[in-house]
């Protein structure tokens, strides 16, 4: 059982890595580093820059958390944990 565990969350801080990665890449790189360049680009009669800055990361966080619940309860279930089978 130990090692399940342990494997059960090597998994799981794999998919905070990937995903906190995505993240910071999409909020501080779009957002932030790249703004200038991606400026040069419209999304809905915006600056492409600023609509990362302001919209962009919200909406792509919002959706790393139901990639995260969809990913944790594939995970729960292929380890024996989830809470449906209680």
């Amino acid at each position: 059982m130990e090692k399940d565990l342990r494997g059960y969350w090597k998994k799981n801080l794999q998919y905070l890595g990937v995903l906190l990665s995505i993240w910071f890449t999409v909020s501080y790189g779009f957002g932030i580093l790249l703004a200038p360049w991606l400026n040069n680009f419209k999304m809905g009669g915006f600056k492409l820059g600023f609509w990362f800055a302001q919209q962009g990361s919200i909406y792509v966080f919002v959706i790393l958390i139901f990639v995260y619940v969809f990913l944790m309860n594939r995970l729960d279930k292929q380890f024996g944990v989830s809470e449906e089978e209680g």
